[in-house]
């Protein structure tokens, strides 16, 4: 029972996921159709992705980066925008789960460390929003923004002129909320500078570049796929099982889900009539409900609008913390930190997040 309960407070989504799609599975029986539903490139991507992300993670290239950079800073202001920033880059190629996980935990020492904990909440509260914001530039800063990409077909620069301005302006926002800090002058020392697996890292951009390749429909899913499979086989195969597997099953169950929902005349109906003209709105509340990657997978089957989906399920990962599941890893490692108040870090998380999402979507409608 103790691991049932566990397995639940980790993977909510997927059992609600999982839960929706059997039950639309009564409205709609299994057939030949149900093959159709899955979006085999996405979850190909999705997998290669994140087996390459946790390679280069293990190769040390994060931590190594991370250490560099900090330990020549020499105030306070200077750190924040250090720490803020590497989330905000950082996501647009390695997710913005991935940056959170890296780079939080890695505050919480520095700033022990420099006796500066009182400073904490306000930082992660930043690396949060910045990870979600700096992903939305490119099709793999996060899940949703993969899959939208790949179901409507878009060109990069399609892609681009949509999140561009959006991201840029949230740059401005995120740098200038990091100037809020003093400039009060700090000493860190972090020890010995973390090593770099070479032949790792090698390995890994590689075959990130191979990824890359198919996000720019340069070379086909089933090849990368192959590649990828056949290379960490020989060199690395511990590195296949290191993919969030629970991840992927999420986007099977939506798949299923959304799938069945299309062919049920009347729901489908209703859906298309609630979004016409209010596709942004209603992806962003959407996403405050039930999150902005089960959003897209929901939504996107019932409007061609893919500049208001996309740009609200980027800009609907603020608001309420379940808004981006990203957003719920930081508040877990944050509340494992020494002397951690959990009640004011989500205060503080729920107003910075509401007044960026407030500023970019009237922004938006300028754009």
């Amino acid at each position: 029972m103790a691991a049932i309960r566990s397995f639940v407070r980790r993977e909510p989504v997927l059992l609600i996921a999982a839960l929706a799609a059997m039950v639309s599975c009564f409205f709609v029986p299994p057939d030949a159709e149900y093959l159709g539903y899955l979006d085999l490139r996405t979850l190909s991507l999705l997998y290669c992705l994140m087996t390459v992300v946790a390679g280069l993670r293990q190769a040390g290239l994060f931590a190594h980066l991370a250490h560099s950079l900090c330990q020549r800073t020499t105030s306070l202001r200077a750190l924040a925008l250090l720490l803020v920033l590497l989330c905000f880059f950082s996501s647009m190629l390695i997710t913005n789960d991935v940056a959170l996980l890296t780079f939080v935990p890695f505050a919480v020492v520095v700033l022990g460390m420099a006796d500066r904990k009182k400073e904490l909440i306000h930082i992660v509260v930043l690396q949060t929003v910045a990870a979600n914001l700096g992903s939305m530039l490119t099709p793999v800063g996060n899940p949703q923004n993969l899959f939208l990409y790949s179901y409507y077909d878009l060109s990069i620069g399609d892609f681009l002129r949509v999140t561009l301005p959006v991201w840029l302006l949230s740059l401005l926002l995120i740098s200038v909320s990091c100037l809020l800090f003093d400039r009060s002058r700090m000493e860190i020392f972090l020890g010995e500078e973390p090593g770099i697996d070479r032949r790792g890292l090698i390995l890994y951009l590689a075959l990130f570049v191979l990824c890359l390749t198919v996000v720019l429909r340069l070379l086909s899913w089933p090849v990368m796929l192959a590649s990828l499979l056949a290379v960490l086989l020989i060199f690395d195969r511990r590195i296949l099982l290191k993919a969030d597997f629970m991840l992927l099953l999420t986007f099977v169950a939506f798949f299923i889900f959304s799938g069945n929902l299309a062919r049920i005349d009347a729901v489908s109906a209703l859906l298309r009539r609630l979004l016409a003209g209010r596709e942004y709105p209603v992806t962003l509340l959407t996403s405050q409900i039930i999150s902005n990657v089960p959003a897209a997978l929901l939504l996107s089957g019932f409007t061609d609008q893919s500049r208001a989906l996309l740009l609200g399920v980027n800009i609907g990962g603020l608001g309420t913390p379940i808004a981006s599941l990203a957003s719920l890893i930081s508040m877990k490692l944050y509340s494992h930190s020494d002397h951690a108040h959990t009640g004011r870090y989500l205060l503080e998380f729920t107003a910075v997040s509401l007044i960026l999402l407030l500023i970019l979507s009237l922004a938006q409608l300028l754009i």
